[in-house]
């Protein structure tokens, strides 16, 4: 029989003494119940190709609260690539500045902040979930490593959050989008990346 290792195994030469004392402080969280129905200020934390249990294709994005009693929750919005669902997978993408599906083999950046509608889906089995009505992007972060949750030096103080200003606007179109990790950039008249 394999011998289990011990938490004094694996801590790698940490205090153990200071983990025990977290732990016999820290107070038992209860278990998550779905966000009450609201609009709540989130960052976008993820976005990943995923597939359903029925084979179909999409891609599910991560909204993180970033404020108030349910900060840290996370919600999910997935954009599924079906011929019926493209047009608002586009809708929904393109706030996000996504122009072309060749823009998800990158990770989405970083810093980018939406207001989200979460409404409440009951399933047929009564289940109830959360469910992601509708977003807006609120805010674009440029250096999101600045941001009080995410100091980017130990005992730093972190720095004000700077949005990026809107493009200037061209005759020849849009403003070109970042590459390798592409950057949006928040359109202030329309509430959309560009």
């Amino acid at each position: 029989m394999k011998e289990r290792k011990r938490l004094t195994d694996v801590m790698n030469g940490r205090d153990i003494d200071d983990l025990a004392r977290q732990f016999d402080e820290a107070e038992a969280a209860s278990d998550l119940a779905t966000l009450p129905r609201g609009k709540y200020r989130c960052r976008l934390v993820d976005g990943e190709a995923v597939q359903s249990k029925s084979g179909t294709t999409g891609y599910q994005l991560t909204f993180a609260v970033v404020d108030g009693e349910h900060k840290g929750r996370r919600v999910w919005h997935t954009c599924w690539l079906t011929p019926a669902a493209l047009p608002m997978t586009k809708r929904d993408l393109g706030k996000l500045g996504v122009t072309s599906l060749d823009m998800l083999k990158n990770p989405m950046p970083s810093g980018i902040v939406c207001d989200v509608s979460v409404v409440m889906r009951t399933d047929d089995d009564g289940t109830e979930r959360n469910r992601v009505q509708s977003f807006d992007v609120v805010d674009v972060i440029v250096d999101p490593t600045g941001d009080d949750d995410f100091p980017s030096t130990v005992g730093a103080t972190p720095a004000t959050p700077t949005p990026i200003p809107p493009p200037a606007a061209t005759p020849t179109g849009p403003a070109p989008v970042a590459s390798a990790g592409w950057l949006p950039i928040l359109d202030d008249a329309s509430g959309r990346c560009t």
